[in-house]
């Protein structure tokens, strides 16, 4: 990985809990994400991830609890937050009968970008996602790689501080997962990623969040995490594995 800047915390959580009647969804998660981590949010499907992305993107209002983006508390300020994140949702909505350039630039559009920054922010965000090839084809005619490559590339375009990804690399075949990889690791963002494959862990996080019935188990590198002995028999019985 590269030399992290941790001189800032963008993300902090303290006790952020969400319940849907007797129902634990996330209870009592506390965790920091610094300026240039990624930060894998690791679980079996059902733990509590998507929950505790939508509360931080302000999708979702916690039962209790607070989290805050950029120092501001995402509950007082979603507006404001809004505009210093990007989300990308499993299986995130896209146009299929636009083209990836028409989608950038209707988005440009939306978030009234001058017509000088949209055109810049479109040839950088392409760059990064490589989507020169694809720029002019319907999106529903592109591979499922391509379409999470345009969604990443939308979320990038007003240049948010932190990425919240859930799932990036779910549905992929082989070789597209190594390109979703490579664009991650290429963005310098602070970034948020959930999975439930721990051997994608590795390849593209700097720590990890592990995450069970909605409670934080451990927070540690994947090196740490590899020598946690009392969590093998956890993982046997987990479906974590790609």
């Amino acid at each position: 990985m590269s030399e992290l800047d941790t001189s800032e915390t963008m993300i902090e959580v303290e006790g952020l809990s969400k319940y849907y009647g007797d129902f634990i969804a996330v209870e009592d998660l506390t965790f920091s994400i610094r300026k240039g981590e990624v930060v894998a949010f690791l679980g079996p499907n059902g733990a509590g991830k998507s929950t505790t992305m939508k509360m931080l993107t302000g999708y979702l209002a916690p039962s209790s609890g607070t989290a805050k983006v950029c120092g501001m508390e995402v509950a007082n300020n979603r507006s404001m937050v809004a505009n210093r994140i990007g989300y990308l949702p499993e299986n995130g909505p896209l146009y299929e009968d636009m083209t990836p350039i028409a989608l950038l630039n209707f988005f440009g559009d939306a978030r009234s970008m001058d017509p000088s920054t949209k055109k810049e922010r479109i040839a950088k965000v392409v760059e990064q996602c490589a989507l020169q090839t694809v720029l002019s084809k319907p999106i529903g005619k592109l591979s499922r790689g391509f379409r999470q490559r345009v969604g990443m590339a939308n979320v990038l375009l007003h240049e948010p501080d932190v990425l919240i990804m859930d799932e990036p690399t779910a549905g992929l075949d082989p070789n597209q997962v190594l390109e979703v990889r490579k664009t991650i690791k290429g963005l310098g963002k602070t970034i948020l990623l959930s999975t439930h494959i721990l051997q994608e862990v590795p390849e593209v996080a700097d720590r990890i969040l592990l995450i069970n019935n909605g409670r934080l188990i451990f927070e540690g590198t994947p090196a740490e995490l590899k020598g946690e002995s009392s969590l093998d028999a956890w993982f046997n019985q987990q479906t974590l594995a790609a």
